[in-house]
């Protein structure tokens, strides 16, 4: 190992230890699925927490829980349980761009996912491939908008064959397939290993990334994911994406001074 990758391990792991805790939780919209025990409840609300992820931190919450409250706090059994009259009587909702049809139609199309398709983990796990969980999102993707659909509510899902970072996407992939003993993710996917996730790429991110020179690209899209995911590979190939927490928390701190 080069002394300079040496070092920029040592701190980024002290950062690490510092940021991933479970006092993290609380004020992170993976608060959402620790609300859950049940596989399926905390695939599902981490699913529509992450996609509502962009914004202030607390109306992400806000907005969050009262998605919960109008799944009943049961989001799987309403799903599976529920026919289309259920799902178009749901009361008022919006966060931002995303509103009450569009979280109707995520409805449908996730309880044709666990009615039809075998559940999230099996279409993430039967289109991944070592290198790359690329063709797994996209497939995600066109598996997700099969049902008909207005167009406006594809923007909320990304399809990196698109050049989309996937950010929420690759965020909820971390939640789902990573575990380590801070109980922060939940690592309850086994079929998708921890090294064959990508870097969720958010502003703070990106930005403290720049200053570590762990991104030379200068867009933010899938390529800048892979460049970055590469070069913290080169300090854990095992599992890069643990590193999201001390970039995040950094990048948070830095914008505040």
């Amino acid at each position: 190992m080069q002394p300079a990758i040496s070092e920029l391990k040592e701190y980024l792991d002290e950062k690490v230890y510092l940021y991933n805790t479970p006092a993290f939780i609380e004020s992170d919209p993976i608060s959402i699925p620790h609300r859950f025990t049940k596989k399926e409840d905390i695939e599902i609300s981490g699913f529509l927490a992450a996609t509502i992820a962009w914004g202030n931190r607390k109306m992400i919450l806000r907005n969050a829980n009262r998605i919960m409250e109008l799944l009943d706090n049961s989001p799987y059994d309403f799903i599976m349980n529920s026919c289309d009259g259920d799902f178009d009587s749901i009361g008022h909702f919006v966060h931002r761009t995303f509103n009450s049809a569009d979280l109707i139609y995520f409805l449908k199309a996730l309880q044709n996912i666990y009615r039809n398709r075998g559940g999230m983990e099996s279409i993430f796990a039967g289109h991944q491939n070592e290198a790359s969980l690329q063709p797994a999102i996209h497939a995600f993707y066109e598996v997700f908008f099969e049902l008909d659909h207005e167009k406006r509510a594809e923007r909320h899902v990304a399809d990196p064959f698109k050049g989309s970072a996937a950010k929420k996407m690759n965020m909820y992939l971390r939640w789902m397939v990573r575990k380590d003993r801070r109980g922060v993710d939940f690592g309850i996917w086994k079929t998708i290993k921890p090294a064959q996730l990508l870097m969720p790429l958010d502003v703070h991110v990106e930005n403290y990334a720049r200053q570590l020179q762990l991104i030379q690209r200068k867009q933010r899209d899938w390529l800048t994911v892979c460049e970055l995911t590469a070069n913290l590979k080169q300090i854990d190939a095992k599992d890069p994406v643990r590193f999201d927490y001390a970039l995040f928390g950094m990048g948070i701190e830095k914008a505040i001074v």
